[in-house]
């Protein structure tokens, strides 16, 4: 098959006329399209008056002459074609590994890495076993509805823990930086496992936190069918190892309260970017980790018709096209003498038509994420606002900084949205649901209201509680990057957007440190990948990093007997 690009259509216009444009292109009068596919799909929108698809599309072309035959058209010249390549997974894997296991493989986690990597094991036969620490995804949608409800926290089971992982309760945004193979793979295994086919080929692609729950349900299941072994509530207290080789794992079922030592050969450990108590455990048992450089901010909201204007010219009913999105950056200038000076300020992990959620994992810390459902319907846009947080503004050598600098924040924040909701509504001793703008989703209830208040009120510094639970550079950063920010994007720095605190739970604040054979450096056995480890940062490339870990394991060993 051949592949072009540029092949436009005026919204509105139905894509069956895309073999039409295909023709005109080639300039082929006596020849027909036999097959096409879309493999990429996006919205120009820089001329608002003439809004229209772009494709990249895959076909087949033949004469009308001889029907039957393909034709090969000539490379030469404008027309710039090129050959489809091929999209089929071919795994990395040239020849299966001597070194036979005794144990069937450990796989630690159910987000997307962990998921990935116990699918394609399961796939070559080697009957995984994986342990989740979180509930199944039905159970866990139950916990955190009550959660968002009554204010009461289940630390295993919630926005963070659980099958699916933390994107599970986020947009199940698809898009990444990276450039992998494995991509497709992953995207073919969500389509077979219930989500829209047309992830496969949109620029942007999304599924929606109601569709992925059933996604990776889906997926899980067909683990258990090839011969894996998924536990819920499982939760790994130790590592074990000696003279540098793995030798198991103590777990404890936190449903019955047993504990018992499971010995492997094999662990991997797609732990999820908020398993602090396994980050202690680790470094506590020696297990090389170092510092890694995050970032911190609020959520910021506006109505969902603000952005489509900006971006369309029109609301995105009038215009004909899903609400509309945005990613924008600014980076603070380096002679400004502030704290801020060079710091790099920008939207990450927008949720058009979403909802803001507390998304708190431990006691006593608020921690606030965006979320939308496929339909993406809600009217209001949000996205998280942030700013790079250095290793060197951690304060302190201790590999697990980091984390602590996180939790500092979010305690502040779990305070000031106490004494924020009680100020409010005293007469309700600060025991109430906390509403989003929209008045229909609880972001929290009881004592877990997040602080918020207006852009404006925080650029005036009128909003003590939200700019307390903010490091002092990343409040000025703030400052500067908006005005520039409302250029890029009119309407982004409107007075009265709202902004919610706070946003620590972008990326790991560690990596476990791994070699070239995927397996850490301290113990051999030991398979660290994902977001969590530190390689990774969203659904797709944790996915891609969990099947990288996979081959890795499946070039080394054999399956057990």
């Amino acid at each position: 098959m051949y592949r072009i690009h540029q092949i436009k259509l005026p919204v509105g216009e139905p894509k069956d006329k895309i073999p039409e444009k295909i023709l005109k292109k080639i300039g082929g009068r006596d020849l027909f399209i036999k097959e096409w596919e879309i493999v990429k799909e996006s919205i120009d929108a820089r001329d608002k008056q003439n809004l229209c698809w772009v494709y990249s599309v895959d076909f087949n072309v033949a004469s009308r002459k001889n029907p039957k035959k393909n034709l090969r058209l000539p490379s030469e010249g404008k027309l710039k074609l090129e050959t489809a390549p091929d999209m089929t997974y071919h795994s990395a894997v040239t020849e299966e590994g001597a070194k036979p296991l005794t144990d069937r493989p450990v796989v630690v986690g159910l987000g997307p890495a962990g998921l990935f990597c116990g699918l394609i094991l399961a796939k070559a036969g080697y009957k995984p076993i994986v342990l989740e620490r979180g509930k199944d995804v039905d159970r866990r949608h139950e916990d955190v509805q009550h959660f968002w409800v009554t204010g009461q926290l289940n630390p295993n089971s919630n926005v963070q823990f659980g099958e699916g992982g933390a994107g599970t309760f986020s947009d199940g945004k698809l898009t990444t930086g990276i450039k992998d193979v494995r991509i497709r793979k992953v995207l073919d295994e969500m389509v077979a496992a219930g989500a829209p086919a047309d992830i496969l080929y949109k620029q942007k692609p999304h599924i929606g936190t109601d569709l992925l729950r059933t996604v990776v349900k889906n997926i899980r299941q067909q683990i258990v069918k090839l011969g894996g072994d998924v536990r819920f509530e499982h939760h790994v207290d130790e590592i074990h190892y000696e003279k540098g080789v793995l030798t198991g794992v103590t777990v404890t079922d936190l449903a019955k309260g047993s504990t018992s030592i499971l010995p492997c050969q094999v662990l991997v450990l797609a732990i999820g970017h908020s398993a602090r108590d396994t980050f202690r455990m680790l470094r506590d048992k020696g297990i090389y980790m170092t510092q890694k450089p995050f970032s911190i901010g609020v959520r910021i909201e506006h109505p969902q018709d603000v952005i489509d204007r900006s971006q369309y010219g029109k609301t995105a009913a009038e215009a004909g096209l899903p609400v509309a999105e945005y990613k924008i950056n600014h980076r603070c200038a380096e002679d400004s003498g502030s704290a801020a000076a060079g710091r790099g300020v920008y939207t990450f992990c927008m949720c058009p038509g979403g909802h803001v959620v507390a998304a708190s994992s431990e006691e006593g810390g608020m921690v606030v994420n965006g979320m939308s459902y496929h339909g993406r319907d809600s009217g209001v846009a949000n996205s998280a606002l942030l700013c790079d947080v250095r290793t060197s503004d951690f304060g302190s050598d201790d590999v697990l900084a980091g984390v602590d600098f996180q939790v500092k924040y979010e305690r502040l924040a779990f305070e000031a949205g106490q004494r924020q909701a009680a100020a409010s509504r005293p007469e309700a001793d600060g025991a109430r649901q906390f509403l989003s703008p929209a008045g229909t989703q609880p972001v929290s209830g009881m004592a877990y209201c997040p602080p918020k208040s207006t852009w404006g009120q925080l650029r005036d510094g009128k909003a003590p509680e939200v700019e307390e639970c903010l490091p002092a550079f990343a409040v000025e950063a703030f400052r500067e990057a908006m005005p520039h920010l409302g250029r890029k994007l009119r309407g982004f720095d409107a007075d009265d957007a709202i902004v919610t605190a706070v946003e620590t739970r972008s990326s790991s604040p560690v990596r476990i440190v791994r070699g070239e054979s995927y397996e850490s450096e301290t113990a051999a056995g030991l398979y660290p990948c994902g977001e969590g480890a530190g390689y990774a940062g969203g659904i797709t490339s944790a996915a891609v990093d969990g099947i990288r870990a996979a081959e890795a394991i499946i070039r080394k060993w054999k399956p057990a007997e």
